[in-house]
């Protein structure tokens, strides 16, 4: 046996231990507590599609390695989509990439588009795998801070085009925004994209919550702006829209250059993933406008229940124009430390959620913030609410 005073980890991941999400959901077995931390539905999807799986499996489609880019069917489903949503117009065969969910697809973009030592600007506070990602393809990240601002997180964007220098490579954009609930408007996305295309920067924009906007927000891909088509790799996903979320299938839809650098990257990852889901998933891509429409309104009407219950909790409240989480301040409870807040949540209250800070490089900012999940049932949230108010 030998030793080594050098550690076991890669020296880039060290930062990276087990993410909170484990841990929190840990905590939620061992004290059965109610979990708004980690962010999946308690309810599967559409029946029809989880029987469409089924008969996949049955007719042994997808049981052996499914094609690296993903089956015909799926990559014509996704650039069917995307035509009819957005007008942005796709070839199947050189524009769509299938993936093990939308986190390898991040993880294939960064590995395949950055090399050591440049930048990646992304909107902080920004989903965990963003940093570690990052990371493993030797980039240095440069966080711009989304700051709360008449009862939502903005960007400003005189801080993002200041934070771009010569060693940028790559923007990494996330709307609907995780874990803010920031939906960024017409006006702020084209002024990313004057950036982008003023600089010259690749753009990677993870859309996973597209079909899940509310109030006046409206989701519009980056793709669609002037000068963006050929510089941006869009990411969608199957598991938040379909409530399948444990099927991991994922997609990028970019240039033929793009995808085919991500797929070069993408191909050593997972290789080939979800093959008979892959087929499912081509017919929930199909489902009429009536199921995105009941889809958000059931969403809403579970975000006004967990946001009303904490309100009366005492808890300032951010009401999100997309995702299925709300961000909370927990300073008017007397709380500053969202750490130590959500540690003692399960005994206090029989509740589990997540702390803003581990999505921060700046664990200040993110310190008074918490962030709960609202893709339960509605009788699990009002329970869960009530358990907050009488905390």
């Amino acid at each position: 046996m030998t030793s080594s005073a050098r550690p076991h980890l890669n020296r880039r991941l060290a930062e990276f231990g087990t993410t909170i999400f484990a841990e929190m959901s840990a905590l939620a077995v061992a004290t059965g507590s109610i979990n708004l931390g980690q962010g999946f539905p308690d309810t599967d999807g559409p029946e029809e599609i989880r029987e469409a799986a089924v008969r996949a499996l049955r007719d042994g489609r997808g049981n052996q390695y499914p094609p690296g880019p993903g089956v015909p069917e799926l990559r014509t489903a996704i650039a069917a989509h995307q035509e009819r949503r957005y007008g942005l117009s796709y070839d199947p065969d050189t524009e769509v990439l299938v993936t093990a969910g939308a986190t390898e697809a991040i993880a294939a973009a960064l590995l395949a588009l950055v090399e050591p030592g440049d930048e990646v600007v992304a909107l902080e506070p920004y989903y965990d795998s963003y940093a570690a990602s990052i990371a493993m393809a030797g980039g240095r990240r440069v966080p711009v801070t989304l700051r709360p601002h008449e009862g939502r997180f903005r960007l400003d964007l005189d801080e993002l085009r200041a934070a771009v220098t010569d060693r940028t490579r790559l923007l990494l954009v996330n709307t609907p925004h995780n874990p803010t609930g920031t939906v960024l408007t017409r006006a702020e996305l084209a002024a990313v994209a004057e950036l982008a295309v003023e600089r010259d920067l690749l753009v990677v924009t993870d859309e996973v919550y597209e079909h899940l906007v509310f109030d006046d927000a409206e989701h519009l891909p980056l793709a669609t702006f002037p000068g963006m088509r050929e510089r941006t790799v869009s990411i969608g996903s199957a598991g938040k829209t379909y409530s399948f979320t444990g099927w991991k299938v994922g997609w990028v839809t970019a240039a033929p250059e793009l995808v085919g650098a991500v797929r070069s990257a993408k191909q050593f990852l997972t290789y080939v993933a979800s093959g008979p889901f892959q087929y499912a998933v081509a017919e929930a891509l199909a489902l009429p406008d009536s199921y995105y429409e009941e889809f958000r309104r059931g969403m809403l009407a579970r975000r006004e229940i967990l946001a009303e219950g904490l309100t009366a909790a005492g808890f300032e409240v951010f009401r999100p124009a997309g995702t299925y989480f709300i961000t909370t301040d927990i300073r008017p409870l007397g709380e500053k430390d969202g750490f130590a807040f959500c540690r003692a949540l399960p005994e206090r209250a029989g509740v589990v959620a997540i702390p803003n800070a581990v999505f921060y490089d700046d664990r200040e900012a993110g310190a008074p913030f918490v962030r709960f999940a609202f893709c339960k049932r509605e009788d699990v949230l009002r329970e869960a609410a009530e358990r907050l108010r009488a905390m």
